[in-house]
């Protein structure tokens, strides 16, 4: 079994696949080929940085849902469940109601890639989505269930390091993500404002299952505020660790159950 590691350039970020293979090296390369391609052709459905994007287009009125790929129609759908479930935290809507999925995307996108891998046969490996991390169920060594969460400052600054560790061995959780506004300022709205998002926090963690849960669950508990803690409290398999401006630090009893090893 030989150790591989991949850094693709896509979406305004680096996605690092991570892992171990009984794959010969071309037909692994192959297969992470494809998994990136996925990201790529991601990419050109859903950035509104791309004129000729789909969504550009569907942003200028000049095409419909019905003749986009068919990928616009599958997130457009899983936009308004998570809208549901997240009581209106999490919408894909901008405040010029312009579809813009970018919240969800990104990691949508990456479970794509992660299941060409896993239907190739490989089944050892992590996947890092510029900051949001997903662990596959058979990783063998102890540190590689470690994912480290950053302390929320800029990159640059002095202090900036590692806020915490958590361990995800025999958990339920593949997936950490983490939003905030250290590192990108204010970029996240509040639907039920209508505004940039402004509250006492500046970081908020989520562990789940799945990619798609964790990045969704943290920018809408971002969203919503310090209140986002009882609702997470109610989801199953959904643990979150809030960090405010002042430095005070909260989280659901589950995460604090992870953090003290005892999950």
């Amino acid at each position: 079994m030989s150790a591989f590691e991949h850094l693709e350039e896509c979406m305004g970020t680096v996605f690092v696949f991570q892992g171990h293979s009984e794959l010969p090296s071309g037909e692994l390369n192959k297969c992470i080929e494809d998994a990136c391609a996925k990201l790529h052709e991601a990419d050109e459905i859903f950035s509104l940085y791309k004129p000729e994007s789909a969504l550009s287009r569907l942003a200028r009125g000049e095409t419909s849902v019905a003749n986009c790929p068919p990928a616009v129609d599958a997130v457009w759908n899983l936009c308004e469940q998570w809208e549901k479930t997240t009581g209106g935290y999490f919408s894909a809507f901008t405040l010029e109601r312009t579809f813009d999925p970018s919240g969800l995307v990104k990691t949508w996108a990456a479970q794509q890639a992660i299941d060409v891998l896993l239907n190739a046969g490989v089944t050892q490996f992590s996947l890092n989505s510029g900051g949001d991390i997903w662990l596959s169920d058979q990783l063998s060594g102890d540190d590689e269930w470690k994912v480290g969460i950053a302390k929320p400052v800029t990159i640059a600054a002095d202090e900036a390091g590692v806020l915490t560790v958590v361990n995800l061995q025999n958990t339920p959780f593949r997936a950490v993500a983490t939003s905030g506004s250290a590192e990108r300022g204010a970029h996240i709205w509040n639907p039920s404002s209508g505004a940039m998002a402004q509250s006492d926090l500046v970081q908020v963690t989520v562990l789940a299952a799945d990619l798609v849960t964790a990045d969704v669950w943290a920018t809408a508990a971002f969203a919503e505020g310090p209140n986002a803690l009882a609702r997470i409290a109610k989801q199953p398999d959904v643990e979150a660790l809030f960090v405010f401006q002042d430095g005070r630090i909260d989280g659901t009893e589950g995460f604090a159950e992870v953090l003290r090893g005892s999950l």
